[in-house]
Protein backbone atom coordinates (compact mmCIF):
# COMPACT_ATOMS: atom_id res chain seq x y z
CA UNK A 1 0.00 0.00 0.00
CA UNK A 2 1.23 3.09 -0.89
CA UNK A 3 0.43 5.81 1.17
CA UNK A 4 2.01 9.75 0.73
CA UNK A 5 2.82 11.15 4.72
CA UNK A 6 2.31 14.51 3.32
CA UNK A 7 -1.51 15.68 2.87
CA UNK A 8 -0.16 18.97 1.28
CA UNK A 9 2.60 21.59 0.56
CA UNK A 10 2.27 25.34 1.08
CA UNK A 11 5.71 26.56 -0.61
CA UNK A 12 8.66 24.93 0.69
CA UNK A 13 6.94 23.66 4.26
CA UNK A 14 5.04 19.77 3.93
CA UNK A 15 2.05 19.31 5.78
CA UNK A 16 1.81 15.84 7.01
CA UNK A 17 -1.15 13.55 7.62
CA UNK A 18 0.68 12.63 10.85
CA UNK A 19 0.44 16.33 12.52
CA UNK A 20 -2.63 16.90 11.19
CA UNK A 21 -4.15 13.55 12.98
CA UNK A 22 -2.33 14.86 16.06
CA UNK A 23 -3.56 18.57 16.21
CA UNK A 24 -6.90 17.35 15.55
CA UNK A 25 -6.45 14.58 18.61
CA UNK A 26 -5.37 17.40 20.57
CA UNK A 27 -7.83 19.51 19.64
CA UNK A 28 -10.75 17.09 19.98
CA UNK A 29 -9.90 15.87 22.88
CA UNK A 30 -9.74 19.31 24.58
CA UNK A 31 -13.08 20.32 23.71
CA UNK A 32 -14.31 17.61 25.22
CA UNK A 33 -12.92 17.86 28.49
CA UNK A 34 -13.83 21.17 28.86
CA UNK A 35 -17.00 20.80 27.80
CA UNK A 36 -16.72 18.35 31.18
CA UNK A 37 -15.23 20.92 33.06
CA UNK A 38 -17.82 23.24 32.69
CA UNK A 39 -20.43 20.71 33.90
CA UNK A 40 -18.53 20.11 37.10
CA UNK A 41 -18.26 23.27 37.69
CA UNK A 42 -14.62 24.14 37.86
CA UNK A 43 -12.85 26.77 36.82
CA UNK A 44 -11.93 26.46 32.95
CA UNK A 45 -9.16 28.82 32.93
CA UNK A 46 -7.48 27.22 35.88
CA UNK A 47 -7.66 23.49 33.56
CA UNK A 48 -6.79 25.05 30.64
CA UNK A 49 -3.89 26.08 32.22
CA UNK A 50 -2.88 22.95 33.19
CA UNK A 51 -3.67 21.54 29.66
CA UNK A 52 -1.46 24.16 27.90
CA UNK A 53 1.63 23.20 29.87
CA UNK A 54 0.82 19.06 29.98
CA UNK A 55 0.03 19.26 26.13
CA UNK A 56 3.56 20.21 25.45
CA UNK A 57 5.04 18.00 28.41
CA UNK A 58 3.22 15.42 26.89
CA UNK A 59 5.36 15.49 23.08
CA UNK A 60 8.36 16.46 25.19
CA UNK A 61 8.40 13.37 27.01
CA UNK A 62 6.81 11.04 24.41
CA UNK A 63 9.97 11.96 22.38
CA UNK A 64 12.81 11.74 24.95
CA UNK A 65 11.25 8.67 25.92
CA UNK A 66 12.03 7.63 22.63
CA UNK A 67 15.05 8.67 21.57
CA UNK A 68 16.29 6.95 25.04
CA UNK A 69 15.53 3.96 24.03
CA UNK A 70 16.56 4.48 19.86
CA UNK A 71 19.95 5.99 21.36
CA UNK A 72 22.31 3.63 19.65
CA UNK A 73 20.46 5.45 16.69
CA UNK A 74 20.12 9.17 17.49
CA UNK A 75 23.59 9.11 18.71
CA UNK A 76 25.14 8.88 15.09
CA UNK A 77 21.76 10.88 13.87
CA UNK A 78 21.88 14.12 16.47
CA UNK A 79 19.66 16.38 14.20
CA UNK A 80 17.23 13.29 13.75
CA UNK A 81 16.12 14.35 17.50
CA UNK A 82 13.62 16.83 16.80
CA UNK A 83 11.88 15.21 13.98
CA UNK A 84 8.73 14.71 14.94
CA UNK A 85 6.96 14.96 11.93
CA UNK A 86 8.52 11.41 11.13
CA UNK A 87 7.09 10.08 13.54
CA UNK A 88 8.41 8.64 16.91
CA UNK A 89 6.27 9.48 19.82
CA UNK A 90 6.17 6.89 22.64
CA UNK A 91 2.67 6.99 24.44
CA UNK A 92 4.01 5.99 27.58
CA UNK A 93 6.47 9.00 28.19
CA UNK A 94 3.76 11.18 26.97
CA UNK A 95 2.00 10.21 29.67
CA UNK A 96 4.52 9.98 32.13
CA UNK A 97 5.59 13.69 31.56
CA UNK A 98 1.79 15.03 31.37
CA UNK A 99 0.71 13.53 34.74
CA UNK A 100 4.03 14.68 36.37
CA UNK A 101 3.07 18.22 35.18
CA UNK A 102 -0.47 17.99 36.13
CA UNK A 103 0.38 16.88 39.53
CA UNK A 104 2.12 20.11 40.41
CA UNK A 105 -0.39 22.12 38.83
CA UNK A 106 -3.50 21.11 40.36
CA UNK A 107 -2.34 21.20 43.78
CA UNK A 108 -1.76 25.31 42.51
CA UNK A 109 -5.03 25.85 41.16
CA UNK A 110 -6.84 22.85 44.53
CA UNK A 111 -8.10 20.54 41.87
CA UNK A 112 -7.86 16.87 43.13
CA UNK A 113 -6.11 14.90 40.50
CA UNK A 114 -7.94 12.18 40.82
CA UNK A 115 -11.00 14.11 39.87
CA UNK A 116 -8.86 16.43 37.09
CA UNK A 117 -7.24 12.67 35.77
CA UNK A 118 -10.72 11.45 35.68
CA UNK A 119 -11.96 14.08 32.84
CA UNK A 120 -8.81 13.75 30.87
CA UNK A 121 -9.15 10.37 30.54
CA UNK A 122 -12.27 9.62 28.06
CA UNK A 123 -9.91 12.82 26.14
CA UNK A 124 -6.83 10.93 26.17
CA UNK A 125 -7.89 7.52 25.16
CA UNK A 126 -10.16 9.23 22.18
CA UNK A 127 -6.79 11.14 20.87
CA UNK A 128 -4.45 7.93 21.06
CA UNK A 129 -7.57 6.22 18.76
CA UNK A 130 -7.04 9.21 16.25
CA UNK A 131 -3.68 9.58 16.51
CA UNK A 132 -2.91 6.13 15.32
CA UNK A 133 -3.78 6.74 12.33
CA UNK A 134 -0.43 9.05 12.06
CA UNK A 135 0.88 5.82 11.88
CA UNK A 136 -0.68 4.70 9.43
CA UNK A 137 -0.11 7.40 6.97
CA UNK A 138 3.61 6.93 8.05
CA UNK A 139 3.61 3.33 7.15
CA UNK A 140 4.81 2.25 10.67
CA UNK A 141 3.93 0.99 14.33
CA UNK A 142 2.37 -2.12 11.78
CA UNK A 143 2.75 -5.81 12.43
CA UNK A 144 4.53 -8.53 11.22
CA UNK A 145 4.03 -10.51 7.93
CA UNK A 146 0.92 -12.96 7.39
CA UNK A 147 -0.88 -15.06 5.36
CA UNK A 148 -3.79 -12.91 3.70
CA UNK A 149 -5.63 -15.59 2.95
CA UNK A 150 -5.80 -16.63 7.01
CA UNK A 151 -5.25 -12.68 7.50
CA UNK A 152 -8.07 -11.20 5.58
CA UNK A 153 -7.61 -7.67 7.04
CA UNK A 154 -4.13 -7.67 6.40
CA UNK A 155 -2.45 -4.81 4.87
CA UNK A 156 0.41 -4.43 2.54
CA UNK A 157 2.52 -2.84 4.18
CA UNK A 158 6.97 -2.45 3.28
CA UNK A 159 6.72 -5.20 0.85
CA UNK A 160 4.57 -7.40 2.62
CA UNK A 161 0.74 -8.07 3.67
CA UNK A 162 1.20 -7.60 7.87
CA UNK A 163 -1.06 -7.10 10.91
CA UNK A 164 -2.42 -3.22 10.94
CA UNK A 165 -1.21 -3.36 14.83
CA UNK A 166 -1.92 0.14 14.24
CA UNK A 167 -5.60 -0.47 13.32
CA UNK A 168 -6.03 -2.84 16.18
CA UNK A 169 -5.05 -0.31 19.02
CA UNK A 170 -6.85 2.26 17.60
CA UNK A 171 -9.90 0.10 17.55
CA UNK A 172 -9.00 -0.66 20.75
CA UNK A 173 -8.88 2.82 22.23
CA UNK A 174 -12.43 3.50 20.84
CA UNK A 175 -14.18 1.14 22.47
CA UNK A 176 -11.94 2.00 25.25
CA UNK A 177 -13.63 5.27 25.19
CA UNK A 178 -16.83 4.60 24.78
CA UNK A 179 -16.64 2.16 28.05
CA UNK A 180 -15.34 5.73 30.08
CA UNK A 181 -18.36 7.55 29.13
CA UNK A 182 -20.68 4.64 30.52
CA UNK A 183 -18.88 4.22 33.45
CA UNK A 184 -18.61 8.05 34.53
CA UNK A 185 -22.55 7.82 34.75
CA UNK A 186 -22.62 4.96 37.09
CA UNK A 187 -23.70 5.56 40.35
CA UNK A 188 -21.10 3.84 42.51
CA UNK A 189 -18.01 4.86 41.12
CA UNK A 190 -15.16 6.78 43.10
CA UNK A 191 -13.14 9.87 41.78
CA UNK A 192 -9.78 8.13 40.16
CA UNK A 193 -11.98 5.15 39.15
CA UNK A 194 -12.05 6.53 35.22
CA UNK A 195 -8.54 7.23 34.94
CA UNK A 196 -7.70 3.54 36.39
CA UNK A 197 -9.89 1.90 34.30
CA UNK A 198 -8.91 3.77 30.97
CA UNK A 199 -4.33 2.68 31.91
CA UNK A 200 -5.04 -1.08 33.18
CA UNK A 201 -7.82 -1.48 29.79
CA UNK A 202 -5.11 0.28 27.41
CA UNK A 203 -2.52 -1.55 28.93
CA UNK A 204 -3.70 -4.63 28.45
CA UNK A 205 -4.82 -4.04 24.96
CA UNK A 206 -1.17 -2.66 23.95
CA UNK A 207 -0.10 -5.61 26.06
CA UNK A 208 -1.54 -8.00 23.30
CA UNK A 209 -1.09 -5.78 20.27
CA UNK A 210 2.43 -4.91 20.98
CA UNK A 211 3.36 -8.97 20.71
CA UNK A 212 2.45 -8.37 17.30
CA UNK A 213 4.46 -5.45 16.08
CA UNK A 214 7.99 -5.40 14.41
CA UNK A 215 8.69 -1.76 15.48
CA UNK A 216 8.71 -2.18 19.31
CA UNK A 217 11.68 -0.58 21.50
CA UNK A 218 13.13 -3.38 23.33
CA UNK A 219 14.57 -3.62 27.16
CA UNK A 220 16.74 -6.66 26.21
CA UNK A 221 16.78 -8.81 23.35
CA UNK A 222 13.75 -10.68 24.16
CA UNK A 223 11.72 -8.01 26.68
CA UNK A 224 9.48 -5.72 24.97
CA UNK A 225 9.57 -1.82 26.43
CA UNK A 226 5.79 -1.73 25.70
CA UNK A 227 4.80 -5.09 27.21
CA UNK A 228 6.57 -4.74 30.41
CA UNK A 229 5.47 -1.12 31.27
CA UNK A 230 1.92 -2.07 30.48
CA UNK A 231 2.07 -5.05 32.86
CA UNK A 232 3.62 -2.78 35.58
CA UNK A 233 0.72 -0.55 35.17
CA UNK A 234 -2.02 -2.99 34.75
CA UNK A 235 -0.72 -4.92 38.45
CA UNK A 236 -0.60 -0.63 39.64
CA UNK A 237 -4.02 -0.09 38.57
CA UNK A 238 -5.55 -2.83 39.36
CA UNK A 239 -4.42 -2.83 43.02
CA UNK A 240 -5.11 0.59 43.69
CA UNK A 241 -8.62 -0.17 42.62
CA UNK A 242 -9.00 -3.22 44.45
CA UNK A 243 -7.28 -1.19 47.68
CA UNK A 244 -9.97 2.39 46.72
CA UNK A 245 -12.73 -0.20 47.05
CA UNK A 246 -12.08 -2.75 49.91
CA UNK A 247 -13.88 -1.02 52.27
CA UNK A 248 -17.06 -1.22 50.58
CA UNK A 249 -16.65 -4.61 49.34
CA UNK A 250 -16.06 -5.30 53.23
CA UNK A 251 -19.28 -3.56 54.13
CA UNK A 252 -21.20 -5.29 51.79
CA UNK A 253 -19.79 -8.37 52.84
CA UNK A 254 -20.86 -7.79 55.88
CA UNK A 255 -24.87 -7.08 55.19
CA UNK A 256 -24.93 -10.54 54.12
Amino acid sequence: MNINPVAFELGPLEIRWYGILIASAVLLGTVIAMREVERQRINPDHFLNILLAAIPAAFIGARVYYVIFNWDYYREYPRDIVAIWEGGLAIHGALLAAFLVSFLLVRKYKISFWQGVDIAAPSIVLGQAIGRWGNFFNQEAYGYEVNPESIPWAMYIDGAYRHPTFLYESIWDLGIFIFLLWLKRRANIKQGDIFLSYILLYSAGRFVIEGFRTDSLMLTSSIRVAQAISLLIILIAAALLFYRHRNKMNEEGGEL
